[in-house]
């Protein structure tokens, strides 16, 4: 899922600082679950918001509302009926959603009440780690479902560093050795012999230097 952290509240203050009538829109699906940009947190948002101006004695209407997902057009319509009724959009939603809400509604700013920040699981309750670049050219069989790009900090593709000790990362201890996982799973899978082949650099233009990326299936298209 893609995971995202608030902005500092100053931040948001001084970029909705221009306008008078403010929806404070959340969303309910991957910044719902890692505690950013759900109905939550948008409503605390929001009331912290409405505090900060009657405290400064600032004549703004700041009201909030969450839809299932801002980066899915048949949630985002559902603003048809609202959107005009304000001067701006703060949107915790992730980048994704920032943009699709404010290309429906091109007339209304949309501000970025968070910084979007990786791919990853959800280990624990409030523990979110990135696990996945999204690089456009999956390796995770060969790797034995870890991915190297990912959870090695050196980014390594044919082993490992000289600095890894006792399955603990050298560039921070309180990680485990990406190398040692992929080596532990794929000795469990008895598939050793992955690892023999040596894979070249990585083909970033799968992933950078072409543009936005998009995927199109006509099957799922009406």
């Amino acid at each position: 899922m893609i995971t995202a952290e608030q902005k500092p509240i100053q931040e948001i203050r001084d970029m909705i600082s221009p306008y008078k009538k403010i929806l404070v829109l959340g969303c309910n699906s991957c910044v719902a679950e890692c505690a950013a940009g759900g109905e939550k947190e948008t409503a605390m948002l929001a009331s912290a918001l409405r505090m900060a101006a009657k405290m400064n004695e600032e004549d703004v209407l700041i009201e909030e509302k969450a839809i299932e997902r801002q980066c899915v057009k048949d949630f985002v319509i559902l603003l048809d009926d609202i959107i005009d009724q304000y001067d701006a959009v703060l949107s915790l939603g992730c980048g994704a959603g920032v943009q699709a809400v404010g290309d429906m509604f091109y007339e209304v700013p949309v501000i970025p009440a968070l910084n979007t920040e990786f791919l990853g699981e959800t280990k624990e309750q409030g523990l979110w780690l990135e696990n996945c670049l999204g690089c456009g050219d999956c390796m995770l069989y060969y790797f034995g479902g870890i991915c190297p790009l990912a959870r090695c900090s050196k980014q390594l593709l044919n082993g490992p560093c000289g600095g890894s000790m006792e399955g603990r990362c050298e560039v921070d201890p309180d990680m485990p050795c990406a190398w040692q996982m992929i080596i532990d799973r794929l000795s469990r899978f008895g598939a050793l012999e992955r690892l023999e082949q040596v894979y070249p650099p990585k083909d970033w233009s799968k992933k950078q230097g072409v543009g936005p990326r998009r995927i199109q299936r006509e099957d799922q298209q009406r």
